[in-house]
C-alpha cells in the first residue's frame, strides 16, 4: 500500500488495522518505507502519517461540501435529471390506469426500469 489515507478512514481505524496486520507478521510498507509498529519510533512515524492522512481527508471533505453549497446557492446543483418529461410521465400513468399493459411492457415502451414506472404511478396518485 502506498498511501495511508487509502488504508483507513481515521487514525483509529489505521492503528487497528496496523495492529491486526502486525499480529499476523505483516510488515507495513508506506511510500517505500517499512514501519515497525512495535518500535517506538516506527509507531510515532505511523501515527504522524496517519494524522496527516486524516487531516487531508477532512480538508477534501470540507472543500467538497463548500463547493456543493456554492453550486446549490447558484442553482447549479439540482441532482439527477428525470428520465421522463412531465408529459411522458402523465401518459405513462394514464396507460397504467387503463390496465391494458403490464408494468414491464410500459417500462419497455418508455425505455425505463420498472421501478421508474412504479415511482411515476405513485407520484400520479398523489393529489
Amino acid at each position: 500500500m502506498t498511501k495511508l489515507d487509502r488504508l483507513a478512514r481515521s487514525l483509529r481505524d489505521a492503528t487497528d488495522i496496523a495492529d491486526e496486520l502486525t499480529k499476523k507478521g505483516v510488515a507495513l510498507n508506506l511510500g517505500g518505507a517499512v514501519y515497525d509498529p512495535t518500535d517506538p519510533v516506527g509507531r510515532l512515524l505511523f501515527n504522524v502519517l496517519g494524522m496527516v492522512a486524516e487531516f487531508e481527508a477532512d480538508l477534501i471533505r470540507a472543500r467538497t461540501r463548500e463547493g456543493m453549497a456554492i453550486a446549490k446557492a447558484a442553482g447549479k446543483l439540482r441532482g439527477r435529471k428525470p428520465k421522463l418529461t412531465p408529459s411522458q410521465e402523465k401518459h405513462l400513468v394514464q396507460l397504467h390506469r387503463t390496465g391494458e399493459h403490464a408494468t414491464s411492457e410500459i417500462a419497455e415502451l418508455f425505455g425505463v426500469a420498472r421501478s421508474t414506472v412504479y415511482r411515476a404511478v405513485q407520484r400520479g396518485e398523489q393529489p
